[in-house]
Parts: structure tokens; C-alpha cells; sequence
């Protein structure tokens, strides 16, 4: 078994076409697993993925293993306050199920160690994202986000038939 080191990289303006495809291809696996087929475009639509990555102190990262692009993430880092969020995180769907997934998180972490807290959210049907972020990243469920307790700061272009999903939030000590 090799073992794979795994770094990150800013995303420069010429990838971030293939960093949006590869997210897109990665978040529709588990959309069509549950509902059988995509709505009407890619999930997350563009335009969501545009406005995270030029959202204010908004930094797209390139995973890498071994030098070669895996995945991607988008962080929005709060110099002041140091509480920030992981808004977008994906693999390759290739590279699931290798620990890569951890070994970026961790990376992500070591990149910013003045952070106070981490928040990230996803759908209620994300399985595998629920027991990644809990069981193996540390955080925590804070709120979960249904039609009578929406989500403020949800805005996605192309919802899904339901808008359920869970917030979490990881405590640096």
C-alpha cells in the first residue's frame, strides 16, 4: 500500500473551470443516489459556486496527492474573529474511500491555526458527509435546518425537493 501525502494549493483563475466541473461531478453522486437524477443543472449551480469563491475573505484551495489535483474546497476565512467555514469541500469521485478526504481536512486546519471554530454544513441525505465530518473530523451537530426551521444564510439557486441539512461546527482547542 502506498502512502499518499496530500497538500493544498490556491486555485489560480485558469483551473477554476475544471475545479467547478469536478466539484459539480462530485456533489451529483450522492443527488442522483437519493433522487434518481439531477434538477434542472449542475449541483451546485455556477453561480453558487461563483459567489462563494468571490465572497469576502473567500480562499478556493486545490487538494493535491502527490502533486496531482484530487479535489477542492472553499474556506472564507475571518482574520478578526477567526471563526470561519468550510463552504464547499469535494474529492475526485474517484478518490473516495482512501482517507485522502482526512489527510486534506487536516491540511486545512494546519494552513489556519488561529482558527477558533470551523462551521460547514450539509444535505440530511449525506450520509457519508455526516459520518466524515463527525466521526472522523471532529465536529459537531449544532442545528438542523428544515421548512418550519430554515437556514438564514441558505441562498442556492436550484434547490432540491426538499431543504433539509444539517450545521456543524468543529471547536479548535
Amino acid at each position: 500500500m502506498t502512502i499518499q501525502t496530500v497538500s493544498l494549493a490556491v486555485a489560480d483563475q485558469d483551473d477554476l473551470l475544471d475545479f467547478k466541473k469536478e466539484l459539480q461531478e462530485a456533489f451529483s453522486v450522492a443527488v442522483i443516489d437519493e433522487y434518481g437524477a439531477l434538477p434542472d443543472g449542475p449541483i451546485p449551480a455556477d453561480e453558487d459556486i461563483d459567489s462563494s469563491i468571490a465572497a469576502p475573505g473567500a480562499v478556493a484551495l486545490r487538494i493535491l496527492s502527490d502533486g496531482e489535483k484530487i479535489g477542492g474546497a472553499v474556506v472564507t476565512i475571518d482574520e478578526n474573529t477567526h471563526h470561519n467555514t468550510l463552504d464547499l469541500f469535494f474529492l475526485k469521485v474517484d478518490e473516495h474511500g482512501q482517507g485522502l478526504g482526512h489527510k486534506a481536512w487536516l491540511a486545512i486546519e494546519a494552513r489556519y491555526p488561529k482558527t477558533i471554530t470551523w462551521r460547514t454544513h450539509t444535505r440530511y441525505f449525506e450520509k457519508r458527509n455526516i459520518h466524515f465530518y463527525v466521526n472522523k473530523c471532529g465536529f459537531k451537530i449544532i442545528a438542523f435546518h428544515h421548512a418550519k426551521y430554515p437556514d438564514p444564510h441558505h441562498t442556492a439557486s436550484n434547490d432540491l425537493p426538499d431543504d433539509e441539512g444539517f450545521l456543524f461546527e468543529k471547536v479548535i482547542q
